[in-house]
């Protein structure tokens, strides 16, 4: 989403949430209404924009139930920069673990790829007739020869060599066009930089320091010529990426980027419960999340990060936290930070009749996604309604006995219930495989009724 992009309503947002995401419905409002704000905020007045606050999210729920699908869904849809990040990666520098800027880093990388992409689109006309030519070169090279000692003479027949090539470039160009020249061998020369020195360091805060060494290292490091002998094809290829390189401007898109990185950014904080002092462990556990809970504060408050692309401010920028909080609490957060975080949303477990949702609905549901597998080698999938209400059962019944890892049972699920068949269908030609309550029942019965065995394989 930018400035000159017709902004989706928060019923729009809700709706495309809904194509890939069952339930949580009060999640997904939330962030819909987040990101209007967000629109909002950016047709106020310059003075008013300093008043308005971010409003950042915290999602509750436990593991499985949607709470980073439903962000990096956000992020797709609008177009956004997104960087999802776990916590626990990060304590306070000096300690060990990453410093915490670097997710700010890590998010102006995703911007500069996303506007590299979108750049590289405007360029392709371009860098595809650049590539003919020099494709040209080397099939057809102008090679003068001077067999004649007077002057006139010798520009008389320049230009004569001049035309000539001329029209058997025109002649080669139309043969590259038909497609009569891809198996042709022709010598490209490439350009290589040696860089046998590699900076790397494990200490926190030190990651930009190894972007910056390494970057000077590479530009003092000579550059290598390499001939190589391609196809046309082959050769067409390698010179495109060069055209396309050449044809961006570098400063143009990290400012771009930096730009998109502070007004659309989402960073999407995970396992944040885990860095809340519990009272449960070592002294020194507490104050390590507490550490990692005091770097993360200016972060989210606000700050200007320094990044090899240039300054960043995170003002702008949302923050999404989750975490399962099943033993702690949100209050257990530091105050500062619970107060970074005004929506709090509470994301339910999933129910048998979700997960027999989450197997239908979905643009891009696990049973689709089987049927598309396994379609590859001739074999046909088909489900019927007791055969969902039977892996949806199951999903449901494990989640509840073991471990509750939400809908991401129903990956282990599916890949036990068609183990099988994917193991036998390249030699077993076309064959339709239904997949009802007694196939269900005959895979995973076992499974369900013996807890130990369910807890080692499911």
């Amino acid at each position: 989403m930018s400035e000159n992009i017709t902004p989706l309503t928060p019923h729009q947002v809700v709706e495309k949430l809904s194509e890939h995401i069952v339930g949580q419905d009060g999640a997904k409002r939330a962030v819909a209404v987040a990101l209007r704000n967000r629109w909002r905020w950016q047709n106020l007045s310059e003075e008013m924009r300093k008043e308005v606050t971010p409003r950042n999210i915290l999602m509750i729920g436990p593991t499985g139930v949607g709470k980073t699908e439903i962000t990096r869904r956000l992020a797709k849809l609008t177009s956004a920069p997104f960087v999802k990040v776990e916590a626990t990666k990060y304590t306070e520098v000096g300690y060990y673990g990453r410093d915490v800027e670097s997710v700010i880093r890590d998010l102006v990388e995703a911007a500069i790829g996303l506007v590299r992409t979108a750049k590289r689109a405007d360029v392709e006309q371009e860098a595809e007739r650049g590539v003919e030519d020099r494709l040209l070169e080397l099939l057809v090279p102008f090679e003068p020869s001077s067999s004649f000692s007077s002057t006139d003479d010798a520009e008389e027949d320049a230009e004569s060599q001049q035309s000539k090539h001329l029209r058997t470039v025109e002649k080669f160009r139309d043969m590259l066009r038909d497609g009569k020249l891809e198996d042709r061998m022709v010598e490209l020369s490439t350009e290589q930089r040696n860089s046998p020195v590699q900076v790397l360091t494990n200490m926190g805060g030190m990651e930009q320091m190894d972007m910056d060494l390494q970057g000077m290292l590479d530009k003092m490091m000579p550059k290598q010529s390499t001939s190589r002998r391609l196809t046309v094809a082959d050769a067409r290829r390698v010179l495109h990426e060069q055209e396309v390189e050449a044809l961006l401007d570098k400063d143009s898109i990290q400012e771009e980027a930096i730009h998109r990185a502070e007004e659309t950014g989402i960073v999407f904080i995970d396992e944040i419960d885990k860095v809340c002092s519990s009272g449960e462990g070592s002294k020194s556990a507490d104050v390590s999340r507490q550490g990692v809970q005091r770097d993360l504060l200016p972060i989210v408050e606000g700050t200007t990060v320094q990044t090899r692309y240039g300054s960043v401010s995170t003002e702008k920028i949302m923050f999404i936290a989750a975490g399962a909080f099943h033993r702690s609490r949100p209050s257990d957060l530091m105050p500062e930070l619970q107060g970074r975080f005004p929506i709090r949303v509470e994301l339910s477990d999933l129910t048998k009749d979700d997960f027999v949702r989450i197997l239908t609905e979905p643009s891009g549901s696990i049973t689709r996604q089987y049927v598309e597998l396994l379609a590859v080698d001739g074999i046909t999938v088909e489900y019927t309604d007791d055969g969902l209400n039977a892996i949806a059962e199951v999903a449901f019944f494990v989640n509840q006995t073991t471990q509750n890892i939400g809908a991401r049972r129903l990956q282990t699920i599916m890949e036990r219930l068609l183990e099988d068949v994917s193991y036998e269908a390249p030699e077993c030609g076309r064959r339709t495989v239904v997949v009802d309550e007694a196939y269900v029942n005959g895979k995973l019965d076992d499974i369900r009724k013996d807890e130990d065995l369910s807890r080692f394989v499911l």
